[in-house]
């Protein structure tokens, strides 16, 4: 499992101007639905950049995608990038002339508006957070993979009310070697003492080249594994169980099953479908990362019929593995699995696919290459694994159609 979710921020990248810079105009609106990646979509008249509540003949719309806002709210929009050419512009909410009644006071005093980017929506209530995330879940697959179906984002054990929950931290280095967070899309560094969604005992990453022991506890077995500190893994406590028991049931697997688990991590879902398919049962583990892979091999090591391969998933598949497969696990990095992997694995004609998925966009687009393929998205959960963020973790269960 990657730890997938470490940064704190990143740069925007630079793109050409078209025409006149848009950067601190401010515009009155009203909040649209909520999209991918923690803002809300706006749409302003581009004629209507005045004091609030003019009167303006607008001459054209643009869609502004904006941090700080609640669908239905009533708002002012602060341009924080784009152009007059630009297709949309990005904004903050700066002001709240008519509010959500699920908008809160933000716990962290640096969440806010040109403040630290490490949290989208600590303005929300976190049971309304939630529905969000499963809106914007839906909407990926309705829109990517032309399918319509119910999502609730799950609360997981591990936190406290959506804070303290992240058992690892990366912090930025300011000026003067001040410690604190990236401001969204900016290299600025905000200077945070104690980062509210951080564990008090969080181990700090970068931090000493060492190998600690996670143990992993679940209603089908307890499985200790060895990962470097700065390595692969999930972030939120309750993450392994949750995934793990997530992933057996959807698969089902029966004594003597194969099983293919593609970025295979230092083998925590290996580990536990190993116990499931027994030793007449075949696992072939796959991992790019060597150091990953190198554990694997060792949290693996003595199970019969258990295989670790590292290298890059299209590539080892495209050279071995060429057989088939009962069951396959896919729980790539953010970018998802892509349509060259996905071919591969349906090549094997596996019976069902687990796939866990960081990013609901990456996920309905491989649900919509599966489907190509003969197979259908059978079930889903979201699991908010990462609170008072716009991320969510799903597992989808994937079967051929007969």
């Amino acid at each position: 499992m990657s730890n997938r979710n470490t940064r704190p921020g990143r740069r925007p990248r630079q793109r050409q101007a078209r025409g006149a810079s848009m950067v601190g105009r401010r515009f009155e609106a009203e909040v649209g639905p909520v999209a991918h990646g923690g803002h809300c979509i706006v749409r302003v008249a581009t004629g209507s950049e005045v004091e609030p509540g003019s009167e303006v003949e607008p001459a054209e719309t643009r869609v502004v995608f904006v941090r700080h806002a609640i669908p239905g709210e009533r708002v002012v929009v602060e341009i924080t990038e784009g152009t007059e050419g630009d297709r949309f512009w990005r904004g903050d909410a700066v002001e709240v002339l008519q509010a959500s009644p699920e908008r809160v006071e933000p716990p962290c005093p640096h969440a806010g508006p040109g403040l630290c980017g490490g949290c989208d929506f600590q303005h929300v209530t976190v049971a309304h957070q939630r529905e969000l995330k499963a809106a914007v879940v839906r909407e990926q697959l309705a829109r990517l993979a032309k399918i319509d179906v119910p999502v609730t984002v799950e609360q997981i054990a591990g936190d406290e009310d959506g804070l303290r929950w992240r058992t690892r931290v990366q912090w930025a280095t300011g000026p003067g070697g001040t410690r604190g967070m990236r401001a969204h899309r900016s290299t600025t560094v905000i200077p945070v003492e104690d980062c509210l969604i951080a564990r008090t005992d969080a181990r700090e990453v970068p931090g000493p080249a060492e190998v600690v022991t996670e143990q992993v506890v679940t209603a089908a077995g307890t499985h200790s594994f060895a990962v470097d500190a700065d390595g692969f893994w999930q972030v939120h406590p309750g993450a392994p169980r949750v995934l793990v028991e997530t992933v057996l049931d959807f698969l089902d697997a029966q004594p003597g099953e194969r099983v293919m688990d593609l970025y295979a991590g230092v083998g925590l879902f290996a580990r536990f479908l190993a116990d499931a398919v027994g030793p007449t049962g075949r696992i072939a583990a796959v991992e790019g990362d060597r150091d990953a892979a190198k554990h694997a091999q060792g949290n693996l090591a003595g199970i019969p019929g258990v295989r670790v391969e590292c290298g890059s998933v299209d590539k080892v598949l495209a050279a071995s593995f060429d057989e088939p497969f009962d069951l396959v696990v896919l729980d790539p990095p953010r970018e998802g699995a892509r349509r060259e992997v996905v071919e591969q694995v349906v090549d094997r004609a596996p019976r069902a696919v687990a796939y866990v998925a960081c990013d609901p966009a990456a996920l309905a687009r491989d649900v919509a290459f599966f489907a190509e393929h003969g197979y259908r998205l059978e079930r889903i959960r979201a699991f908010d694994l990462f609170p008072m963020t716009h991320h969510v973790e799903c597992v989808a269960l994937l079967t051929r159609d007969r």
